[in-house]
């Protein structure tokens, strides 16, 4: 997501959930993928129970490609940064080397787990 920011700003038991916000200069990396109907009810559902709510954007490919996609984002007045939930932490790590994200941006999402 182009001009997008990640914060872990959502409340959890053991630490803050991430979200993301419009910013300018930044840009929070991940996977697009289709999703059925149903299925993206199911997501909204599940996205809904951490504080999130859907919001269409674009995001833009590797090769500067843009595509309509939907994300989630913090429904809650922003709280000011917390200390990231480990447990979150790691499956984005894993899913950022799985999907071959840039090195620096999965390497920023481990220091979180030092």
């Amino acid at each position: 997501l182009p001009e997008w920011k990640m914060e872990y700003t959502i409340a959890n038991g053991s630490g803050g959930l991430p979200s993301v916000r419009p910013e300018p200069g930044n840009t929070v990396w991940g996977a697009v993928f289709t999703v059925p109907a149903a299925g993206l009810a199911k997501i909204d559902a599940a996205e809904a129970s951490e504080g999130r709510v859907r919001t269409a954007t674009q995001a833009m490919d590797r090769e500067g490609k843009r595509h309509d996609v939907v994300t989630h984002v913090g429904n809650r007045k922003p709280r000011s940064s917390l200390t990231p939930e480990p447990r979150y932490v790691r499956s984005m790590v894993v899913g950022g080397r799985h999907w071959k994200l840039p090195a620096g941006w999965v390497a920023a999402l481990e220091e979180h787990l030092d």
